[in-house]
């Protein structure tokens, strides 16, 4: 879009915002965008002063801006945010998905942009690398240097916010840079839904050739496949072609492979023919080192303790951290008050509240218990009854009941089994332990793990 398109755009826009927000909040957030010219046709180039307006906008005000525009008949357009730093070259936009993707402005290796684009700001220059990923790192940055030739497929699991996503979209960037052939990022639930879409619209033919005519797929939160037969069998065929034709395949979950339910036992094998690789939480050196990369990413002043302060009170995922440091980025720009202690302790009571929970969870029980006695996940629901199986199912039955408040229904549904089996094992595994010590002692390490209080003797 033109120069003078996009000013006639975010001009209309800008009406429909400043009826929406308050004048203070226009001010401050609204009026320092400017609208700039580019050669992408059905996107508008919008400037800012910085990466910490950038991140603030995109986070919380991007469905207000997207909605404005739709008042104003733009409803379809993409949006890009690009900061104005004034010097000799803008910094790369950070194109927001929209309904129909902007077309590429040059030839050569492509990435499909199917269900969202790469974050342009994950790459590999800012993963801050810990004792908790160093693993996951080097794997991917073999897979960059030799694809399917080094860990095919690479199968990256790990909880919620430690960044697996930074690290497999970071893959994508350095794999196009290279020229390593055509990648196709996605998500596994973007990849089902376009599944869905092609059976509905009688269009396999065009899915399939798209999604198995490429050289590298990275498929985020594989482990939405669970319990989906038929986008199983998909995939399954997909996963087959590819990697026949020597093609790269990259994964990530929020779990191990043998822990996705009801996954068919030929793509579990698959799954793990080339590398499986865990990410942690990491550990506070690491975290520091985020936040202070991220200072610098978003040009905010904060001093060191204040980051310190942050890192030693979230722990339990990065996207946390990061959304931390925004939130008192923000409140020492807005207020130009000292960062005091009790200050920041007000500001983030709610995630140091959530952080100092210990939740305890039907499946965080079950996953203890299993690794505790060396079985799988999957056998705490299995329809097994040895006894190396049936006791430590016993065992984890007790410490639902125990340690939670949910009910014997929910208890056995969460095992498969009914209230009555519930019932049965909570009063067995009781009664067992009044005569014998070593599985007090077992009831009590356990419970120690999942952070309660000691089982009653």
């Amino acid at each position: 879009m033109d120069e003078k398109k996009a000013k006639e755009v975010w001009a209309k826009a800008c009406e429909h915002l400043a009826e929406a927000v308050s004048a203070d909040i226009f001010s401050r957030w609204i009026g320092v965008i400017e609208a700039a010219g580019d050669d992408a046709p059905g996107q508008l180039t919008l400037t800012v002063p910085n990466g910490f307006y950038q991140d603030w906008l995109e986070e919380h005000y991007l469905p207000m801006i997207r909605k404005a525009l739709g008042a104003a008949g733009h409803e379809h357009i993409a949006i890009a945010f690009v900061v104005n730093d004034n010097g000799p070259a803008p910094a790369p936009a950070t194109l927001v998905k929209s309904n129909e993707p902007a077309p590429a402005k040059r030839r050569g290796p492509k990435i499909y942009n199917v269900g969202g684009t790469l974050n342009p700001r994950h790459t590999f220059e800012n993963f801050v690398v810990g004792p908790a990923n160093t693993f996951a790192h080097a794997a991917a940055l073999a897979v960059v240097d030799a694809p399917a030739r080094a860990y095919n497929p690479l199968f990256i699991h790990g909880g919620t916010g430690l960044g697996k996503t930074h690290l497999i979209q970071a893959m994508g960037h350095a794999l196009i840079k290279r020229g390593k052939g055509t990648v196709c990022y996605t998500t596994c639930e973007d990849f089902t839904n376009e599944f869905i879409q092609a059976v509905q619209q009688h269009e396999l033919t065009s899915f399939r050739r798209k999604y198995r005519n490429i050289d590298l797929l990275l498929i985020d939160d594989i482990h939405f496949l669970a319990r989906k037969e038929g986008i199983q069998e998909e995939f399954f065929h997909t996963f087959n072609s590819l990697h026949q034709n020597q093609k790269q395949i990259v994964m990530t979950s929020d779990r191990p492979v043998s822990e996705i339910a009801n996954l068919q036992n030929r793509l579990v094998s698959r799954f793990e023919w080339g590398m499986v690789t865990e990410m942690e939480m990491v550990d506070l050196e690491t975290r520091v080192a985020i936040l202070r990369q991220k200072r610098e990413e978003l040009g905010i002043q904060l001093p060191d303790p204040t980051l310190f302060f942050i890192a030693e009170h979230v722990r339990s995922n990065i996207r946390k951290l990061e959304g931390s440091l925004l939130r008192v980025a923000s409140y020492a720009s807005l207020t130009r008050k000292p960062l005091t202690t009790e200050a920041l302790e007000y500001l983030l009571r709610d995630t140091i509240e959530q952080e100092n929970q210990t939740a305890v969870t039907l499946e965080g029980i079950q996953r203890i218990v299993a690794e505790y006695y060396d079985i799988r996940l999957g056998d705490m629901t299995s329809k097994q009854r040895p006894n190396n199986i049936a006791f430590p199912r016993q065992v984890a039955m007790y410490l639902c009941r125990e340690m939670t408040e949910q009910s014997l229904p929910a208890i056995g549904n969460a095992f498969g089994r009914n209230h009555a089996t519930v019932l049965h094992a909570h009063r067995s595994i009781g009664a067992k332990m009044k005569t014998d010590s070593s599985l007090r002692q077992t009831i009590l390490s356990l419970q120690q793990r999942l952070g309660g209080a000691a089982a009653p003797v």
